[in-house]
């Protein structure tokens, strides 16, 4: 558990460009303001009180981003008048310092997936206020992320997150194993604590971050240029009141995972949830606003944000699913994970950002005219990748308006992977992946 000493030093805040809710961030279209959700939940009040300030206030545009946030483009210079509302909603942090640290991802079916190990959400809100409420967590970077994984079917398990933990059991006993600077789909545990020590746990790896990181290393990645992994683990142990396990065997099984578009059972006999995604994580005002109030008519009046930019709403009686279905469908959301416009990702591109090269979001959606099979691919306007938290099977990278570079994803290469083609525009782009996607070639 963090000292004394520490709780009460002084905050060293480092230096952000991201968005919040309470740091309006200037893009070509106006100022972005990203409102964090617990766990991607938000209420359906809360949801009216997102649509109504984004269309008084901004452009009406709000994005789903790959934290399972929210985001609204295009605000204007009445930035008091826009967060005031959505502060009263609940929707702001329990202090002006913490609302960057807000960063846990839980699996948007938390608490409610037939598969789960554990119900999350208990141990999530520990963790939440303490992040909130440990003054010196403000010295984390708005990047800075953790999560946590109840062994949910439908987990985002690619994201590479500083400090991430995923519940099994052992002998009867629920155990959470944990990485660094990892994910779990593809990085073996380096070890793991009993469930009741959890909280604990996650209390040391922020304080010894933070004792250990010079200001400009805003990551654990970062830190581990000047040390090893294996010495954080160690010195991690130091400050643990339980003993670290190893963990030998056992790996995050990715088996069970699923579309998050779709009718799903859930634990309850007889409720499902039902998934569907606004194109490219781009709602409007009126769609959130028919979201909110399909979750008060169907379901329990809450909202689940995905980090695959989709929604969820819980608690729909079974036969009832159908309908709602077509209501979403009736909204402008895409409801069939066949579709190939719900498997593409694309950043905000030229028409909003200085950095973007091309119009990724145009580009997309003739790219997906040009599928005849799904296939999961990020258009990005810039190396940077902000629409994207992991490596996508494909990525098309822009080099001027209307061409892209293109990679393929290979675990030995960084970055984007290997690179295949240059220079094309999006109907060769989209010749060259049918041609792949006939071929059944992964090379």
């Amino acid at each position: 558990m963090p000292l004394p000493s520490e709780l009460s030093a002084t905050p060293l805040v480092r230096p952000t460009g991201c968005p919040g809710l309470l740091r309006i961030v200037q893009a070509m279209d106006g100022g972005i303001c990203r409102v964090k959700l617990a766990g991607g939940v938000i209420t359906a009040q809360q949801a009216y009180a997102v649509a109504d300030v984004a269309q008084r206030y901004a452009s009406g545009v709000i994005e789903v981003t790959n934290r399972s946030n929210l985001q609204i483009r295009g605000v204007g210079p009445e930035h008091a008048a826009l967060i005031e509302p959505l502060m009263a909603a609940g929707l702001g942090p329990a202090n002006a310092a913490s609302d960057d640290v807000r960063n846990l991802m839980l699996s948007p079916t938390a608490g409610i997936d037939p598969r789960q190990t554990l119900d999350t959400w208990p141990l999530a809100r520990q963790i939440l206020a303490s992040l909130e409420n440990t003054p010196r967590f403000a010295e984390l970077s708005a990047k800075f992320a953790v999560q946590l994984d109840g062994g949910e079917a439908l987990a985002m398990l690619e994201h590479h997150h500083d400090l991430w933990l995923s519940a099994f059991t052992d002998n009867g006993q629920t155990l959470l194993a944990f990485g660094l600077a990892g994910c779990p789909a593809q990085d073996a545990p380096l070890g793991a604590v009993p469930l009741e020590h959890g909280h604990e746990l996650v209390m040391a790896v922020l304080t010894l971050f933070l004792d250990r990181a010079r200001p400009e290393q805003t990551r654990l990645r970062h830190l581990f240029n000047d040390c090893t992994v294996a010495d954080f683990v160690e010195r991690l142990a130091l400050r643990s009141s339980v003993s670290i396990v190893p963990v030998n065997a056992w790996r995050r099984d990715v088996s069970a995972a699923h579309s998050p578009l779709g009718t799903y059972p859930q634990r309850e006999p007889g409720r499902v949830f039902v998934g569907a995604a606004p194109a490219l994580g781009r709602l409007d005002a009126a769609m959130l606003s028919g979201l909110a109030q399909l979750a008060s008519q169907y379901g329990n009046g809450t909202l689940r944000f995905t980090p695959w930019q989709s929604v969820l709403l819980p608690d729909v009686r079974a036969e009832q699913a159908p309908l709602v279905t077509q209501r979403l469908h009736a909204l402008g959301l895409l409801c069939d994970a066949h579709n190939p416009l719900a498997h593409l990702v694309a950043c905000t591109g030229s028409s909003a950002c200085a950095k973007g090269l091309a119009d990724t979001k145009q580009d997309a959606r003739q790219l997906a005219g040009l599928l005849s099979q799904p296939q999961t691919i990020h258009l990005t306007g810039c190396q940077r990748s902000c629409a994207a938290a992991h490596v996508a099977p494909v990525t098309l990278l822009a080099v001027a308006p209307g061409h892209y570079d293109l990679y393929l994803r290979a675990p030995e290469h960084a970055g984007f992977g290997v690179l295949r083609e240059r220079n094309l525009t999006i109907e060769a782009a989209g010749a060259w992946l049918e041609a792949r996607q006939r071929s059944n070639t992964d090379d």
